[in-house]
């Protein structure tokens, strides 16, 4: 047998990239030859992490970043097309992803720690949901954002859901009904990212602003972050009466009368992060 013959077969890089820096943990989408679509593989990877996250007591944020010039280009179409040969042409295993992807972007939501998107590249159909289903967005100044699944009959129904919970109603609309990709000036004057850095920064950028949040009371951000999506969904009356009740659990916490105090002495609060 020949050494090359012999020779076992390189291991693939992982898909999912892990990094602590400091407080905030860094996940950083890793198939740059496939624009980073989220495949099968790549949402069970990201929606662990995250729940492995939730329990970290010393991560206090994170940020997902990417690696290649894409962000991340939505579904892996190549993975789903494969299964049109099932039996059903592929409807459960379409369902099954569909709902598996649903259940990681609400796991971001739901995630009692902030989460930062650091978009560098494109990020369309399901990567432009996770960038709006994060918190909070840093985007180069070479990023650009769409939903263009109507140029392949396939209308972005599930990017929709985070999208129009983002930005105004008529804006969502043209994204989705044009498939013409928005650029990051564009997309920070209709709220899917908050700020534009020069590119090559965002990262930086993004992990700067994650440890500015982290260095918050995490019980305060946990019950704020909660509130904060649980309210959006309710009648202004309800949101107010949920609000009052939630301001009233907080102030009864202990960093809440330690921030207080802290304010009313003109000293530095210390948390306990309870």
């Amino acid at each position: 047998m020949s050494s090359q013959a012999a020779r076992a077969p390189s291991p693939q890089p992982p898909i999912l990239l892990r990094e602590i820096v400091g407080s905030v943990a860094v996940l950083t989408l890793n198939r740059p030859a496939a624009r980073n679509s989220l495949s099968e593989a790549m949402i069970g990877q990201l929606h662990a992490s995250l729940n492995a996250i939730a329990e970290h007591k010393h991560i206090r944020a994170v940020v997902i970043a990417a690696n290649g010039p894409a962000f991340s280009a939505g579904h892996d179409l190549k993975e789903l097309t494969a299964r049109r040969t099932d039996p059903d042409r592929g409807r459960a295993y379409f369902a099954q992803i569909m709902t598996a992807c649903s259940a990681m972007m609400q796991a971001i939501v739901r995630l009692p720690k902030p989460v930062v998107a650091a978009v560098q590249g494109i990020a369309t159909a399901a990567g432009c949901q996770l960038v709006a289903s994060c918190d909070l967005a840093i985007a180069s100044e070479a990023a650009k954002f769409a939903t263009p699944g109507i140029d392949i009959g396939l209308f972005c129904s599930t990017p929709m859901v985070a999208l129009s919970r983002n930005v105004p109603r008529k804006q969502a609309m043209e994204m989705l009904l044009t498939g013409e990709p928005v650029t990051a000036d564009r997309a920070r004057e209709i709220g899917l990212v908050n700020r534009v850095v020069p590119a090559g920064t965002e990262l930086g950028a993004a992990i700067e602003l994650a440890q500015q949040v982290a260095l918050k009371s995490a019980y305060t951000i946990k019950l704020g972050k909660e509130a904060f999506y649980r309210q959006a969904e309710m009648s202004l009356a309800d949101a107010y009466r949920y609000a009052a009740e939630v301001m009233t659990e907080n102030m009864m916490a202990r960093d809440a009368e330690e921030g207080i105090g802290a304010f009313i002495e003109k000293r530095t609060p210390t948390w306990r992060d309870e």
